[in-house]
């Protein structure tokens, strides 16, 4: 018994060593790969999370949650979910971080595959969101599809431009996603012109979660444009009469703003769409 107190030094020695060693972090059990939309030439990289049991039980097959913006949102919902995921408190999922394509600078990829009209007042171009949408159904949906262990199921998460794109896609491609988490959608965009989109009759079940800071208007500092407004008008317009079977739920996030609230908005609508 002598010996334990000893024994226990040596153990937590040996994790300080192996903590100190460590010079790079990377995700458990991710991947990138580089994936070419043949229509535009542009290569996008794609990250792939796979979920813990991935490798141990080769009959299961998974849920898949696409994320926008994957150099922000990939960290963020892998963390998030690595705990709720690992102890069953929720489903497990694949996750697919697509992020921007190569070569572009600053935000020019996200404002031109994001937008889904032309407007010649911004700086970058805009209005190619079908064409990326198109990218998104028709080269990376089946990319996944034969190269990992997928059900039907498939979550899309994007917040600002990104918001806007999965409203626009909800609006004119309904089949693409089973469930969305819109994370202060940029509604704003051309004088609000989604809200004008006529959607197509959608049966299907649905569920999407918006969500939006409590600060994002214009009577606090950061937004030029009244987010939570924005937010409110495209729940009542995605809970109309074409949308027999569609569930919408509503965040507004105490005290966070633009640039704080999408962490809460990506764990707490996974945490509603995938509980047990």
């Amino acid at each position: 018994m002598k010996f334990l107190p000893f024994i226990f030094i040596l153990l937590i020695f040996s994790q300080l060593v192996n903590a100190q060693s460590i010079n790079a972090f990377e995700i458990p059990r991710s991947s990138v790969i580089d994936i070419k939309d043949p229509i535009s030439k542009r290569v996008y990289p794609i990250f792939v999370k796979l979920p813990a049991s991935y490798g141990r039980d080769h009959n299961k097959s998974y849920p898949v949650i696409y994320l926008t913006d994957a150099l922000y949102s990939f960290q963020i919902v892998s963390g998030a979910t690595r705990f709720p995921m690992n102890t069953g408190k929720v489903e497990e999922a694949i996750i697919v971080g697509i992020s921007y394509s190569k070569g572009s600078k600053g935000p020019s990829s996200r404002i031109r595959d994001f937008t889904h009209k032309k407007d010649h007042s911004w700086k970058f171009e805009t209005g190619q969101a079908l064409q990326h949408a198109n990218f998104i159904e028709n080269v990376i949906f089946p990319y996944i599809k034969s190269h990992y262990r997928v059900n039907n199921s498939r979550t899309y998460v994007g917040n600002s431009l990104g918001g806007l794109l999965g409203a626009y896609i909800f609006l004119t491609k309904p089949h693409m996603f089973t469930n969305y988490i819109l994370g202060s959608p940029s509604v704003w965009f051309m004088n609000s012109d989604i809200l004008s989109i006529k959607p197509k009759q959608n049966s299907n079940a649905h569920k999407i979660f918006i969500a939006v800071g409590e600060r994002e208007t214009p009577k606090y500092d950061s937004p030029r444009h009244d987010m939570v407004t924005g937010a409110q008008k495209l729940v009542s317009n995605l809970s109309g009469e074409h949308f027999p079977n569609v569930e919408v739920k509503l965040l507004i996030i105490q005290g966070a703003n633009h640039e704080t609230a999408f962490p809460t908005t990506a764990t707490q609508g996974l945490y509603w769409l995938f509980k047990k």
